[in-house]
């Protein structure tokens, strides 16, 4: 066991796990003031179930031998792996427990195309169908050694397509299916708690690309750098896309624009420099950014955009390693570097993934709709009253401290 390599992992999980609190304020902030509490309280209950939900069968169908589709069930309640067993140069428990964290916020991305309106209950069973049936043969196929897109070449270093497009597609899908709300909001509710999330992402997801080496070397700063460069030219381009349009730049667009940088460097922050790391958040930055003023147009109601930043910021992160890969970084070249060829291994992956996670996510949703006393939309009463005080019975202010 390498105690460098151990230390740094054990920080880049806590990193990785403090995002999702950060994504809970950066939702919360973006819904009506009578709708914060429920919606941070979807980012929290993900935390609780896709823990218990990993341990006990997530990590063995992600990463158990199985196939080349899903893992198998031998490591059920992490059986046979001990507190000596090894992954490369740390221990086996602590990949599990990093692995755990991307399992954690996935599911909470998907909840920003459904708030004010899904029904919290629903949600919890949701979580654990999804982690089931979505998240993991996925993760099993880019990440496992067997897994066939794995095998297939497709790069993704730290979740473009496990994590973004997995749950920009199930967001669009669940988004459709539970229909628009009955009075959205004009405006976000809190602009500082979105603030505060988007800086607590970022923050964190400097273990969420850094620590997906799984090692204290050279590769994990160049991630880490690449990182915040895609983070900043994202910002940067967006602002000025923003004041060209509007004379203005806005604090919650600047917060969007971060993300949606971040999102895209995802599965490339192994692979690229920085400079590529500049050309994947520019593009971010204009891809993002047309993809929220077009959204309206649509019918959707994505409500907090989740396809227009993860979706579009992961299948363009996903392609746009394909482009900007470097062969000394991360072993494998890129368009740039005259390998063509990566770009249809990477459309190939992002394919996939749309497919299965849109598909089976609906299936998943129509089911959880037929049963009697479930359901997907809350009543009418409990969205107009607020999600916080039908689903929770709290407020998410009180201004006199008394009912």
């Amino acid at each position: 066991m390498d105690t460098g390599d151990t230390a740094w992992m054990l920080m880049a999980s806590a990193l990785v796990l403090l995002m999702t609190p950060g994504l809970a304020f950066f939702y919360g902030g973006l819904v009506r003031s009578k709708n914060i509490v429920n919606t941070m309280m979807f980012s929290f209950m993900s935390m609780a179930v896709a823990s218990v939900v990993w341990v006990l069968w997530g990590y063995s169908l992600a990463f158990g031998e199985g196939g080349r589709f899903i893992g198998d069930l031998s490591h059920v309640g992490l059986k046979d792996i001990g507190v000596d067993a090894m992954s490369g140069s740390i221990p086996t428990l602590l990949f599990v427990i990093f692995q755990m964290m991307f399992a954690i916020i996935t599911p909470a991305l998907i909840t920003g195309a459904i708030v004010e309106r899904f029904k919290f209950t629903t949600y919890l069973l949701f979580l654990v169908l999804w982690l089931t049936l979505v998240y993991a043969p996925i993760a099993h196929w880019v990440w496992a050694g067997n897994g066939w897109l794995f095998d297939l070449g497709a790069l993704d270093f730290a979740g473009g397509t496990v994590v973004h497009i997995n749950a920009g597609v199930a967001a669009v899908a669940a988004a459709y299916l539970v229909g628009k709300r009955r009075n959205p909001g004009a405006e976000p509710s809190n602009v500082p708690y979105v603030m505060l999330g988007a800086a607590l992402l970022w923050f964190g997801w400097f273990g969420f690309n850094a620590g997906s080496g799984l090692a204290a070397n050279g590769l994990a700063v160049s991630a880490f750098l690449v990182t915040n460069t895609a983070a900043a030219a994202a910002i940067l381009t967006w602002g000025v896309l923003s004041q060209m349009q509007h004379r203005r730049m806005s604090a919650v667009g600047v917060a969007t624009a971060a993300v949606a940088g971040l999102v895209a460097i995802t599965p490339a922050a192994g692979y690229v420099g920085v400079m590529g790391g500049l050309a994947i958040g520019f593009g971010a930055g204009v891809l993002c950014y047309g993809a929220v003023l077009l959204r309206p147009k649509t019918g959707l109601d994505d409500s907090l955009d989740v396809f227009a930043v993860h979706g579009i910021g992961g299948i363009w992160g996903a392609l746009a390693t394909g482009i900007f890969a470097v062969a000394a970084i991360g072993g494998t070249s890129g368009l740039i570097e005259g390998n063509g060829s990566q770009m249809g291994t990477q459309a190939i992956g992002v394919l996939a993934t749309l497919l299965w996670s849109g598909i089976v996510t609906l299936i998943i949703l129509k089911v959880l709709d037929w049963i009697p006393g479930l359901g997907l939309r809350a009543s009418e009463v409990a969205e107009d009253q607020g999600m916080d005080v039908a689903a929770h019975g709290e407020r998410a202010v009180v201004h006199d401290g008394a009912d």
